[in-house]
């Protein structure tokens, strides 16, 4: 049941205050440090902090669900669905918000918006200083996902210090940001599994809560302004999640802003919260101290009489469980009417009570930061990329190396291209020059495998880093042509290795011309055509981002270019005959040709008798003039595609 908590739109403050990150002074008068470390502990790094005191006010989050039918008047009746209905409040630098509420209360959705990660039909103000959402601000916000985004083939000490070489700026030696990812470690309990690997589906790695604790970690290294948690101590056992909260109450104590979704904490837990939103099916009924709660509930005529954990007797309000219906509900008999009751005294009771305090307090925030001139150049400084894009590109390139160092070169695949190249050299073995049939076929083959392995290969790269991507971007991170240049180019090894050790043995097991110039160029035009061919599998995977869509995409049309390559069909009709001209194995082909062949060769076509290979059909049907303008056009291709995947790129949120 759906209930409508949305109170009326209150008159704002009029104030349009606006406050740079700047001019917000450190809190306590204190030295802020990169991450919060015991006392005796020695080898601090001091990096300034700027706080955020976050503000959002009346929030409402819509979604469309699926269409239902025709209505009346002939168009589709799409219905929508809030998920957040009017929620307010303000997070102060040095508090913890922890946001409580049954599934599908709006817990994640909220804490999505709050970190600027949330797109669709969103209304409402949230503010950072006075201030909408920028890419400074996303810069100092760590947000730590409830499901972990790790590379699993990358030890814990590597995750962690690449993400420090990425965050952490430029001016941080090398030593130093080593020196942090060894404190993160150590305070995370992270030092018996630090050199050990995350792990993935097909092969065991470390421990669940070991990988949560991994990504906090992320998080850590960056000394963020403001940190946003879903679910940190979700899989964790209870003396884990004591040591993440105590962790987490360090960070904010040090004037970090921090707001945490947390699902059933313990007693233990929820003392260490500085301030409690409840939520029920979109709807805030409570938002406050946490200490003040059960008080609160108590004057609305919610109170218990036992000694209860005060998260288990909120939980129990917002899936409209009243105290003295517990004992009920334990037996499946609590009845709609009091459920439904149950729920609107507590929103009638919190658009009374709550509501008009928080219009209140946020009006005074904002009586208390007027307006400064030089509020609208914000610390331009903060709105730089920590690190050079040079930088990122190799630090991205040296961890790309890393994780796929296992994938890449890996036993199967080497087996797989080692053992065609030899089964093709035995096929075509020493084929005489007089049995030009046979090797066009071979050159054939070289540009049909050659064009097709690697575009298979390509077209899971983007779709199984999505997720990473996602998450490192929207923490700005690193520029996306860092990344793409990196990805790239980091997989030129694998890509061009195993097709030169292809032709080396084909080559001349096969009995091809033995020039070595001959044999350079060919090898230069089959590696040129990988490039090409793995261009385009990236720009199916990008513009898809699923790997089903894009191996069928890649099927039907590496079949077309199979069939119009010149070699199956060598009179195609004009009005498809423009089929060909878009295949890159075509060009590939008739290059190929050119390099072993020249159209005033001659070959023995009987016992005897010569003939002129230019008047061979399948070389007549292709041609072998301008050869450039084929290598131009290859070109543009290899350009073309990895532009679209490029730009298809961007569109990913």
């Amino acid at each position: 049941m759906t209930f409508n908590c949305k109170a009326p739109k209150p008159e704002y403050c009029s104030s349009n205050s606006v406050v740079s990150l700047t001019e917000m002074p450190e809190p306590q008068g204190r030295t802020v440090l990169a991450y919060p470390i015991q006392a005796e502990s020695q080898h601090v790094l001091p990096m300034t902090l700027y706080p955020i005191t976050l503000k959002f006010e009346e929030v409402v989050y819509k979604v469309k669900l699926d269409q239902k039918g025709w209505c009346s008047s002939g168009t589709w009746d799409t219905q929508e669905k809030t998920i957040l209905n009017g929620i307010t409040g303000i997070v102060f630098p040095g508090e913890i918000l922890a946001m409580l509420g049954p599934s599908g209360s709006g817990k994640t959705t909220l804490l999505t918006a709050l970190g600027g990660r949330l797109t669709g039909k969103l209304s409402g103000k949230i503010m950072y200083n006075s201030q909408p959402f920028s890419g400074s601000t996303k810069r100092r916000t760590g947000f730590v996902a409830q499901h972990d985004v790790l590379y699993p083939h990358l030890t814990v000490f590597e995750t962690l210090l690449f993400t420090a070489m990425l965050r952490l700026p430029t001016s941080v030696t090398q030593d130093e940001k080593v020196q942090q990812v060894d404190q993160v470690i150590t305070e995370l309990g992270l030092t018996r599994c630090r050199n050990s690997m995350i792990g993935g589906p097909l092969f065991r790695g470390i421990s669940g809560g070991e990988k949560k604790r991994v990504s906090i970690g992320q998080e850590m290294l960056i000394n963020p302004s403001l940190l946003l948690l879903d679910e940190p101590t979700s899989g964790l056992d209870s003396t884990t999640a004591q040591r993440i909260l105590t962790t987490i109450k360090r960070l904010a104590s040090g004037g970090r802003t921090v707001v945490t979704t947390i699902h059933q904490p313990s007693s233990r837990l929820y003392h260490m919260f500085d301030k409690v939103i409840l939520l029920s099916e979109g709807c805030p009924i409570y938002n406050g101290p946490a200490s003040a709660a059960l008080e609160y509930f108590s004057s609305i005529g919610f109170s218990t009489s036992m000694t209860v954990n005060p998260a288990d007797f909120l939980l129990d309000l917002a899936n409209g469980i009243s105290p003295d219906s517990k004992q009920g509900s334990e037996q499946g008999e609590i009845s709609e009417q009091e459920y439904t009751m149950v729920k609107k005294t507590l929103i009638s009771a919190y658009e009374k009570n709550i509501s008009t305090r928080l219009k209140a307090e946020l009006c005074n925030v904002d009586a208390n930061n007027p307006t400064k001139d030089s509020s609208r150049s914000i610390d331009m400084k903060a709105e730089q990329w920590c690190t050079s894009w040079q930088h990122q590109i190799k630090v991205l390139l040296q961890r790309g190396l890393r994780e796929r160092r296992y994938e890449a070169f890996n036993r199967l695949r080497i087996f797989q291209v080692i053992s065609v190249a030899i089964l093709g050299g035995l096929l075509w073995w020493r084929t005489p020059t007089s049995h030009i049939a046979d090797r066009i076929a071979m050159l054939f083959f070289f540009s049909v495998f050659w064009g097709f392995y690697p575009l298979y290969n390509a077209v899971f790269t983007f779709p199984h880093e999505r997720s990473m991507l996602i998450k490192e971007r929207s923490s700005g991170m690193y520029h996306l042509s860092s990344y793409f240049i990196a990805r790239t180019v980091g997989d030129l090894p694998l890509e061009l290795a195993l097709p030169t050790a292809f032709v080396f043995i084909i080559y001349w097991m096969g009995g091809l011309k033995p020039d070595p110039l001959t044999f350079i160029l060919s090898l230069c035009i089959v590696l040129y055509s990988v490039l090409v061919s793995q261009s385009l599998g990236l720009a199916f995977g990008a513009i898809l981002m699923d790997v089903k869509q894009a191996t069928t995409l890649a099927s039907v049309t590496t079949l077309i270019f199979l069939i119009s390559g010149g070699y199956y069909i060598q009179q195609i009709p004009p009005f498809i005959v423009w089929l060909k001209y878009l295949s890159y194995s075509y060009y590939s082909y008739k290059l190929l040709l050119g390099v072993q062949y020249s159209e005033n060769d001659y070959y023995q076509c009987s016992e005897g008798g010569w003939c002129r290979v230019g008047d061979f059909p399948a070389v007549e049907s292709i041609g072998l003039q301008h050869l450039w303008v084929d290598v131009c056009i290859m070109g543009v291709m290899l350009v073309g595609y990895r532009l679209i995947a490029y730009l298809a790129l961007r569109r990913v949120r």
